[in-house]
């Protein structure tokens, strides 16, 4: 009791709201309590001690950097170290995010620049042995929430992304893009449209046999997405598609160029790199919005010109 009282008191010794605190690899714990001591995160080295006996934690004691925030007991802090609880910076990259737009993300959490997002997802290197003729990395850097620690760099985190997207493209997926005749970049390329179009499961493989039965029969795809990506790289994108921006020269316009733009546009999940391989067994060529996320599809064209009338020109009219 008395060596409770006397060390086990909540302590802080450092200016500022916060200290954090790096335990390199391998510390013995001697080093362990010294940089605790010199940061004002334990009172003295007695009470460091008395806190390792105490928990019978010496032998479990993690390396990685901790943050304090709060006067702490010293058993506190050892039995923090004891489960790692190390300090990392959560950012989520949802599905559809494009190089440009995860860069601003990046940024805006803190975690350095977009310029740097930028150059790190330049390295086109890293994902050569799956798609030799990506210039840079748009596709392959695959949507999840990741944890870094403050010592994270760019080029770090897209060695993270690269790998989640190598995750997901696994085995069954690569033999089952080759059994439909797809390499990495055209298969990654149709997820990314089918990314785009919907963000609803159960349309996914019906947005990707859309695409696939446009492919075979070497119908233009028509694909806004597209463009609009066309329009955002030339930094001619204002927020709305116009009519005459179908016109715009691109070989991601999908509208002027037959077949699959030259790369993806976004990057897909896991989902959508599923529906790109195992498309529905369906006929239909087209599909319209529903005003409400939703599509409805169509086989002909006077089906989908119906479909037009009744969910875009009706349904506008309807609400005048």
């Amino acid at each position: 009791m008395y060596l409770a009282a006397r060390f086990d008191r909540p302590f802080k010794g450092y200016d500022g709201p916060e200290q954090f605190v790096e335990i390199p690899p391998g510390s013995p714990v001697s080093a362990i309590g010294h940089r605790l001591v010199d940061a004002g995160v334990i009172s003295s080295r007695p009470a460091f001690r008395y806190a390792l006996w105490a928990t019978g934690q010496s032998r479990r004691l993690q390396a990685g950097e901790y943050r304090f925030d709060r006067p702490m007991r010293p058993v506190e802090v050892i039995q923090k170290l004891a489960q790692g609880d190390v300090f990392v910076q959560p950012i989520t990259f949802p599905e559809g995010l494009t190089i440009r737009e995860m860069a601003a993300l990046f940024e805006k959490a803190g975690l350095g620049t977009a310029a740097e997002f930028m150059t790190a997802a330049g390295r086109r290197s890293i994902v050569a042995h799956l798609d030799p003729r990506a210039p840079d990395l748009e596709g392959y850097l695959f949507p999840d929430t990741y944890t870094l620690p403050r010592s994270a760099t760019a080029d770090r985190l897209i060695e993270m992304m690269v790998a989640g997207f190598e995750k997901a493209f696994d085995e069954t997926l690569r033999a089952d893009a080759a059994a439909r005749g797809l390499d990495a970049r055209e298969l990654v390329t149709l997820a990314s449209l089918v990314e785009k179009e919907t963000a609803r499961p159960e349309e996914r493989p019906l947005v990707a046999a859309v695409y696939s039965n446009r492919l075979k029969i070497g119908m233009g795809l028509q694909c806004d997405p597209t463009v609009i990506y066309a329009l955002a790289r030339a930094g001619r994108f204002t927020g709305n598609l116009r009519r005459e921006d179908l016109l715009f020269d691109s070989p991601y316009n999908t509208y002027r160029y037959a077949g699959l733009p030259p790369g993806p546009i976004a990057s897909p999940g896991r989902a959508s790199l599923e529906a790109a391989v195992r498309p529905a067994d369906v006929p239909y060529l087209y599909f319209v919005s529903r005003n409400d996320g939703s599509h409805e599809f169509a086989a002909t064209l006077a089906e989908h010109n119906a479909n037009v009338e009744r969910w875009q020109r009706q349904y506008f009219r309807d609400r005048r």
